[in-house]
């Protein structure tokens, strides 16, 4: 069984006139709600043997805040092509994937949300419609589909096994 984790990057600060998007950093907000997920994450065994992120800053220190919550730093590939990408390319990009059962992209909406709502087609329903609604900074999805070889990735074939954000954990929490 293969499982896919995919998380928005933390909250982000507004670009400043002049300033790339690329280059927008996290808020303190941002900064705080990745490492919540980064230890929600540990606490629930959602560890990646292979990460695949944006190369945008706000992408990499999110990455960064939910890596150092893990004791072992998992192998982590800086991908172009993840940044402003369709959900096709994302596709295509996980299809391509060798030698991780557990993979986490952190990249950027809409693609990221798009592709979750467009490989997922079977869970718990409550969840799904959570999901179809956004997926916000910091949200997690975690998708399990019935092989181990990414190049038989299709639309609908995954199973939704959760979808949290820093607020679900808060809220679960009080």
């Amino acid at each position: 069984m293969a499982r896919l984790l995919l998380l928005r990057h933390a909250k982000t600060e507004r670009a400043e006139a002049g300033e790339r998007d690329r280059d927008r950093k996290l808020t303190a907000r941002g900064r705080t709600d990745a490492a919540t997920i980064g230890a929600y994450m540990v606490r629930h065994r959602l560890l990646p043997d292979l990460v695949l992120t944006s190369p945008a800053a706000r992408a990499e220190e999110t990455l960064a805040g939910v890596a150092a919550e893990f004791a072992k730093s998992p192998r982590v590939a800086h991908e172009e092509r993840i940044y402003n990408a369709s959900p096709d390319t994302l596709i295509r990009l996980i299809r391509e994937t060798r030698g991780a059962k557990t993979l986490l992209v952190v990249g950027h909406n809409p693609g990221l949300h798009d592709v979750a709502l467009a490989l997922v087609g079977s869970g718990d329903t409550e969840t799904r419609e959570r999901l179809a609604e956004k997926l916000p900074t910091s949200g997690l999805v975690v998708i399990d589909f019935a092989f181990d070889d990414w190049s038989r990735l299709r639309v609908n074939s995954g199973t939704i096994e959760r979808f949290i954000s820093p607020r679900s954990i808060e809220a679960a929490n009080d």
